[in-house]
């Protein structure tokens, strides 16, 4: 995909004498649980130029496959055995009821399931997602093309943490998230940052709007307090060993 995303850059920057950039980001997948999200990602992203304007209606789209699961007519690029085999065992039954589903989401408000990816790579449940993580191998991981190492490599949930810190300060996790515990909020930002691959810009989201760059102060800050106050390392330490066992 690097070769091809390249490749085609550079054509189109000589054709049109351009330069620069023609793709927003690298390219990238995800690892999917096809059977909480796959028909739901599918329909997000043909609605896409719908909900950007471009057309009224998706299947008006030139560069959609989209016509391909709701046609009779095949296509060579476009696999659809996959999704349409989800919605029907016939593929004109299918076919009709993958145009109903998505038709269904036509000017509704409809969350983009890419809000709930885990480390910029991993779309599903919480047991999806940690299972997920027991299979990757190590070797795997050492591969230098294969990014996000560190999402790959966590080992809890945001919600574990907040729930050991909860249950260690014997509050709710929203006072945890609040203010008026500060101590115990620093605490599990850092060790939210350290045990997991959600980034800054996520934990600073579930802490009522941080910015990227206060959870990224915060934790800096905690390290040197850490340093300093042997009692505030004790406790961390234990919260960690409590986090131990949420995974067995």
């Amino acid at each position: 995909m690097h070769h091809i995303n390249g490749a085609y850059t550079n054509y189109i920057n000589i054709r049109k004498k351009r330069s620069g950039h023609l793709f927003r980001g690298r390219y990238k997948s995800l690892l999917l649980d096809k059977d909480s999200y796959l028909t739901e990602l599918s329909r997000y992203i043909h609605l896409n130029p719908v909900r950007a304007g471009i057309v009224q209606r998706p299947e008006d789209y030139s560069y959609s496959s989209y016509p391909a699961y709701i046609s009779t007519k095949t296509d060579d690029v476009v696999s659809t055995g996959l999704i349409l085999g989800m919605m029907a065992a016939g593929r004109k039954e299918a076919r009709k009821k993958y145009r109903n589903y998505l038709e269904a989401g036509i000017g509704a408000d409809i969350e983009s399931p890419l809000e709930n990816v885990y480390g910029g790579m991993i779309l599903g449940g919480e047991r999806f997602i940690k299972e997920a993580l027991t299979r990757i191998k190590e070797e795997y991981l050492s591969k230098g093309e294969v990014s996000h190492r560190r999402a790959i490599r966590a080992s809890y949930a945001m919600e574990d943490i907040l729930k050991c810190f909860a249950g260690a300060y014997k509050v709710s996790t929203e006072d945890i998230l609040e203010v008026r515990l500060p101590e115990a909020k620093k605490a599990a930002i850092y060790l939210i940052k350290k045990h997991t691959g959600v980034t800054n810009q996520e934990i600073g989201e579930r802490f009522g709007g941080l910015s990227y760059s206060a959870v990224a102060k915060i934790c800096r800050r905690l390290e040197g307090a850490m340093e300093e106050n042997r009692g505030l390392r004790k406790k961390i330490a234990r919260i960690e060993r409590t986090l131990s066992n949420v995974n067995g």
